[in-house]
């Protein structure tokens, strides 16, 4: 069985540094060690500010993952992400945090693109009219 740092692949893409940890559909805590291992080596260590994640087998993603993310673009890291599939697309902090480059290409923003503000009622809220009258007299009479 490899181990999961072998696993790991990074590579020139577009001029930024690109992680990869292969065919994992879903991280795990070990896997989010190794990332901040690896982005800690490659952006502290080596001084490298253009980094990117490829997501092209990623169906669900920590939380932690966004603020570590959030964390090094705060310092003047440029963050990518590359191919995520539309569950991860779909997700909160991807609507709000990034905005589309080009082809499979997002990248991470410093400030949310929208609020989510409801425009309308949905139509589920509206009220319901099951048809009773007033209450029974005999309730009434209990009180």
């Amino acid at each position: 069985m490899a181990s999961k740092k072998n696993r790991m692949t990074i590579h020139q893409r577009n001029g930024y540094w690109a992680l990869d940890l292969g065919e994992v559909e879903i991280w795990d805590g070990a896997d989010l060690a190794l990332l901040r291992e690896t982005l800690n080596r490659l952006i502290a260590t080596e001084g490298k500010r253009l980094i990117g994640v490829d997501l092209t087998y990623v169906k669900y993603i920590p939380s932690g993952f966004f603020g570590m993310l959030f964390d090094w673009h705060e310092q003047g890291t440029s963050i990518r992400l590359y191919s995520p599939q539309e569950h991860v697309k779909n997700m909160l902090w991807f609507r709000q945090f990034f905005d589309w480059v080009d082809g499979d290409c997002y990248k991470l923003m410093r400030e949310e693109r929208a609020s989510l503000v409801v425009q309308s009622e949905p139509e589920w809220s509206e009220e319901i009219d099951w048809g009773f009258e007033d209450e029974p007299e005999s309730m009434a009479a209990g009180r």
